[in-house]
């Protein structure tokens, strides 16, 4: 079973910077570059929305909300899935979770939670 463990939430100023990771461990059914990786995140009393993704090989994608502030990678070798994200406002306030899919199944970590306020 594969563990996904995301770490690098905090407390931040409005106009701040973040990096976000997240270490696959446990056992994986294949190598950890198979897996379509992403970022999710929930606001409180909001639906969980798509942060951003990156496939294997392929181009990352973002949610408008995003776009332009924030940076999706992987290091394939490290097993560890990153998102930068800088310009931080208010309303990216929300607790943020990484997945990995791949051949129907799923798998969550437990979210760091990441705080804008002045």
């Amino acid at each position: 079973q594969m563990l996904l463990v995301e770490s690098g939430g905090g407390l931040v100023q409005p106009g701040g910077s973040l990096k976000l990771s997240c270490v696959a461990t446990g056992s994986f059914l294949r190598m950890f570059s198979d897996y379509d990786m992403a970022w999710y995140r929930q606001a409180s009393g909001k639906q969980r929305e798509l942060v951003a993704r990156i496939k294997n090989g392929g181009t990352p994608e973002y949610a408008e909300s995003v776009k332009g502030r924030s940076t999706i990678s992987r290091d394939d070798l490290k097993n560890t899935m990153y998102l930068q994200m800088t310009s931080l406002k208010p309303e990216d306030t929300a607790l943020y979770s990484c997945s990995a899919m791949w051949g129907g199944q799923d798998f969550w970590g437990q979210g760091t939670q990441v705080t804008v306020s002045s």
